[in-house]
Order: structure tokens, then sequence, then C-alpha cells
């Protein structure tokens, strides 16, 4: 009986160890049948990409599909005071025609709020290098949402998508 309970206790921390980077990593996607998709964002090391654990983080929630790209985000973990902007960043650098779609202040517990409704045409756009959207939270200071480009890199300032994202302009 002790030997089984081992192998048991054995298999069940091995399935732990496999299962628990897939659950921290959060259920990017459509939510069942609906036109509801949400997105991780993460806080990355910055010459992996992979995400550091226990960092800043963030979860927006968005339509897949409709007249404007419909969205909430809520930030967590991040430097208080920081004025942030959730951006779509279509490849290459510097994100040429990359969208601002809302911008927010952290407040003094760590977390952020943006909600906005943005008339973006389909994401990604035509001229982007990938077959999805990356959105990503960036300092407000180092995106210009007036010629829509990237003008400064702080990257380990930044969230980082878990995921890309399509949305179809049904207009």
């Amino acid at each position: 009986m002790k030997k089984f309970l081992m192998i048991a206790l054995v298999v069940a921390m091995m399935t732990a160890l496999i299962a628990a980077p897939v659950m921290a990593a959060g259920k990017n996607g459509q939510s069942g049948k609906s036109n509801i998709g949400h997105l991780y964002l993460w806080e990355k090391d910055n010459t992996d990409w992979t995400i550091l654990e226990g960092g800043a983080w963030g979860k927006m929630k968005y339509n897949l599909s409709g007249e404007t790209f419909d969205f909430v985000f809520n930030g967590h973990e991040l430097e208080p005071g920081l004025d942030y902007t959730l951006i779509y960043y279509p490849d290459p650098w510097p994100g040429n025609n990359l969208i601002c779609l809302g911008t927010g202040t952290v407040c003094e517990d760590g977390n952020i709020h943006i909600k906005n409704s943005v008339k973006t045409g389909d994401l990604p756009i035509e001229s982007d290098e990938n077959d999805g959207a990356k959105i990503w939270l960036v300092l407000t200071d180092d995106v210009d949402c007036d010629n829509n480009v990237m003008i400064g890199w702080n990257g380990t300032e930044y969230l980082f998508e878990g995921a890309l994202i399509t949305f179809e302009d049904i207009n």
C-alpha cells in the first residue's frame, strides 16, 4: 500500500509540474462560442521572451468582431504613478501604423484600468509580418500616438502578449 501511495504521489507531482506553466500562462482566446476573447499580457525576459515568474501582468477582455474594437484591460503589479498606453504593435520595428488603444496611470496599488472602443479596422493590418495582432502595454513616453510609431524602448517596463489575436471589423 505504501508503494502505491508513493507512486501516486510521484505521478501527481509530475502532472502538477507539467500543468503549472500552462495554467500560469492563463487561457487566451475565445470564450466558448461567444464573441468575447481574453488575452493575458506578461512581463517577459527581454533576452529569451519567457514570462517572468512573479512579474507584472494583465488581462484584456475584447470583442472578436464588431464595428469597433471594444476592450477592457486590467494590469497588475506595475510601478505606481507611471503612465502606460495599450497598443496594437505590427512588426517590423518601429511598428509603423501601430494603433494606440487607450492610456492610463498606474494607481498606488500597482493596478491600471484601461477601457475603450476604437475604430481599428481588421487586426492584424495587411502590412503586419505576423499572423495575428500583438497587443502590448508600453510606457506612454515610448510611443508616438500621433504618428503611430514607437519612439523609445524600455522593454523591461512593458507587458507583452501571451498570444496573437485577431479582430474582424464588420463595417
